[in-house]
């Protein structure tokens, strides 16, 4: 199927957040979208892909940096939820690990200190369809930092459906539909058919109906 329009697509959104109803907590929005004609265990119809969200996720991801020296003094003054030590990280128990896979949204490590990262947060990591990012040498991990708060992980597991948040419901309409184009232009682009490979559509909020994009 074509990808919606903006018009298209706002009127979804309005209905979907018209049936979440109030809730105690801030929910979010959700976009759902089921594929057809493509095996989902085939590599070219796996998608494993980060969307910085234009208008952001309205409510900021928490981002946990693994690095040294001055990497380190600048991300706990960006606002890194937590900032561990390449020291620290060998002392890390399963645990302590697991507490940091599930309460860090991304984990941002300096370069070389990957393989290491690897060997004690990726089992925890893992299940939770997490994998440590790594940030070049010389870059600005400010910069970074407020990038991946904004960011949502777009992916295929074993069902031929992608389902992930686009915002949250106090976000505009309008800031919904834009977020909402940035992952379906990326699902587009990522498929082996394109558009052709996109069977539905659905938004929904986190306790609300799911509503079809017609």
């Amino acid at each position: 199927m074509p990808l919606p329009s903006r018009d298209v697509l706002l009127e979804s959104i309005k209905k979907a957040l018209e049936g979440g109803g109030k809730r105690g907590f801030k929910q979010s929005v959700e976009l759902i979208v089921t594929l057809k004609d493509i095996d989902i265990k085939s590599q070219s119809a796996k998608i494993r892909e980060t969307v910085f969200l234009p208008k952001g996720r309205g409510k900021e991801a928490k981002i946990c940096v693994i690095g040294d020296g001055d990497l380190l003094e600048a991300a706990k003054e960006a606002g890194a939820y937590l900032a561990i030590s390449s020291g620290d990280l060998k002392n890390i128990s399963k645990k302590q690990a697991k507490k940091i896979a599930s309460t860090c949204d991304w984990v941002l490590v300096k370069s070389d200190l990957m393989g290491l990262a690897g060997r004690v947060l990726g089992p925890a990591l893992g299940p939770r369809g997490k994998v440590p990012v790594p940030t070049p040498p010389g870059a600005n991990i400010k910069v970074l930092i407020s990038r991946y708060k904004n960011a949502v992980l777009v992916r295929t597991k074993d069902q031929p459906q992608i389902m992930t948040a686009i915002g949250t419901e106090d976000l505009k309409p309008e800031d919904l539909v834009e977020n909402a184009l940035a992952v379906l232009s990326l699902i587009e682009s990522k498929l082996p058919a394109g558009s052709a490979n996109i069977n539905k559509i659905y938004v929904k909020t986190t306790m609300g109906i799911p509503v079809e994009v017609l």
